[in-house]
């Protein structure tokens, strides 16, 4: 059965993760192939040379369209063999790393407890040891609002797309009040209609929202930049696409506009990260006035 569009979001952030467990070839102990071959799905890896994160990709995302009762032992075996290989390295393995696998794997609908359970994730190193709750100056956020939030984008997806139009509004209104944004919902002018507002740092930004299969072009863009040109002069608006954006779109809209741009898998990896997404918000609007684009990537803002 296909994936749906929140459980391609998650393969994607968790071949991302996964990047970094194994090599792509050229080991005949470690590596995605033979993790592939020894958990019974060889032919998920794809034929050739296949860059690594896209092989990646095409390797979950077969496993659980064809083989998803291989699923957890594909994890498992790609683990197992990451301890190995890494464990020669200064960069072993981390519990760190278990820890955001667990959390993405929710994304895909499954929880191995192998890898949850407190005796191995108590056996791994940890990046460094633990700070306090909060740093200052930032926001705290609790731990069960991140993962309500997570799972609420992810049920986004099952919905019909006229429910899920609203209930995606409605998600969005749940996420900038959990960051103190003192979200607006929609509302109408005359001759428009906006998808809400919220507040950042004394500025009020409008809102666009869009759940559609295809990916956000310039025409959409242009539409809500006029909107946004229409009010006062120092209005900023935000376009938030669940599909991402075109290329070509984004080339043809241009530089300069007072919208910043924030795909689905933004939100997904500023949630699985667990970071404020106020701070997310802010540093894509301090890019966007640095460099007159309107879109950056949170994996490229958080490296």
């Amino acid at each position: 059965m296909a994936l749906n569009l929140g459980e391609r979001v998650a393969v994607a952030a968790l071949a991302k993760l996964l990047y970094g467990f194994l090599p792509a070839s050229g080991n005949g102990n470690t590596s995605f192939p033979l993790a592939a071959e020894r958990a019974g799905v060889a032919e998920a890896w794809p034929q050739g040379k296949p860059s690594k994160e896209p092989g990646i990709v095409a390797l979950l995302t077969w496993t659980l369209e064809n083989r998803r009762g291989k699923f957890c032992a594909l994890i498992q075996e790609i683990v197992v063999q990451s301890m190995t290989w890494r464990g020669r390295s200064a960069n072993p393995l981390s519990r760190e790393e278990i820890v955001d696998l667990n959390r993405l794997l929710l994304g895909v609908s499954f929880r191995i407890p192998e890898l949850g359970s407190a005796k191995f994730l108590d056996a791994l190193p940890t990046v460094a040891p633990p700070g306090p709750a909060s740093a200052p100056g930032h926001r705290f956020v609790e731990e069960a609002v991140f993962v309500d939030l997570q799972r609420d984008l992810i049920a986004l997806s099952s919905l019909d797309p006229q429910a899920r139009g609203y209930a995606f509004e409605a998600f969005l209104s749940k996420a900038f009040a959990a960051f103190d944004l003192a979200p607006r919902s929609g509302f109408r002018n005359t001759g428009e209609q906006i998808d809400g507002s919220f507040v950042l740092h004394h500025q009020t930004y409008l809102v666009e929202a869009k759940w559609q299969n295809c990916k956000t072009d310039a025409a959409d863009l242009r539409a809500f930049a006029g909107k946004v040109r229409d009010k006062v002069a120092w209005s900023r608006g935000v376009f938030i696409s669940n599909s991402g954006f075109t290329d070509v779109g984004l080339e043809a809209f241009g530089r300069g506009h007072q919208v910043i741009c924030i795909e689905g898998l933004d939100l997904y990896e500023a949630l699985q990260r667990r970071l404020d997404l106020a701070e997310v918000i802010a540093l894509k609007d301090r890019r966007a006035v640095e460099t007159g684009r309107p879109f950056v990537r949170v994996r490229d803002l958080y490296p």
